[in-house]
């Protein structure tokens, strides 16, 4: 797979991902304020979650995309394009629920401050912000910094893994709102 297929892979996930979140805030509100029988989050609270994660880490991608430009004018991107290797098959077990323990931080919590109009308009900003940080890095120069994501042990991954990590996040998190669903409709699981 070439960067440019590899970019647009990225987009594409991130677009039908957000698709698949926006269209939680049209449930009813009954199902979208039940509490699961674990006292887990309701999916209000799990779509505040979704959009305060994004929110602190496109802080980092932002700096990331900043280094990556930079690192653009002294590096050879076309050393890093011919070594790039697709990891993205790797991070599939981001978006999958429950496939392994994850401990968010404090400042990740929902604590309901917002209305759900302002969680939606925060979830459609952000996804702006992914689309143009891809832009920005449209010829591989993503490939060209990359963060430590200490989360399931990824260790160092590059700006555009590291914005596909979110994708995946709120994948993850789908599969929660719909087990939320299930169980409050009285649906059995799969």
């Amino acid at each position: 797979m070439n960067v440019s297929d590899y970019i647009q892979q990225i987009r594409s996930h991130l677009v039908q991902t957000h698709t698949d979140v926006a269209a939680w805030f049209e449930e009813d509100d009954d199902i979208r304020a039940y509490r699961p029988k674990d006292q887990g989050w309701t999916i209000n609270e799990i779509l505040e979650h979704i959009a305060l994660t994004s929110h602190f880490l496109l802080i980092l991608i932002g700096k990331g995309v900043k280094k990556a430009l930079r690192n653009s004018q002294n590096s050879d991107l076309g050393l890093a394009m011919d070594q790039f290797e697709n990891r993205l098959d790797q991070m599939a077990e981001i978006g999958r629920h429950k496939a392994f323990s994850w401990i968010r931080p404090d400042h990740m919590e929902p604590k309901g401050e917002k209305s759900q109009a302002e969680v939606k308009e925060e979830l459609t900003g952000q996804l702006e912000r992914y689309l143009n940080y891809l832009d920005q890095l449209k010829n591989g120069e993503g490939l060209l910094y990359k963060m430590t994501m200490s989360v399931n042990d990824l260790g160092k991954i590059n700006v555009y893994e590291y914005i596909y990590f979110l994708s995946l996040h709120a994948e993850r998190h789908i599969r929660q709102m719909e087990e939320n669903k299930r169980e409050f409709l009285g649906v059995n699981t799969p």
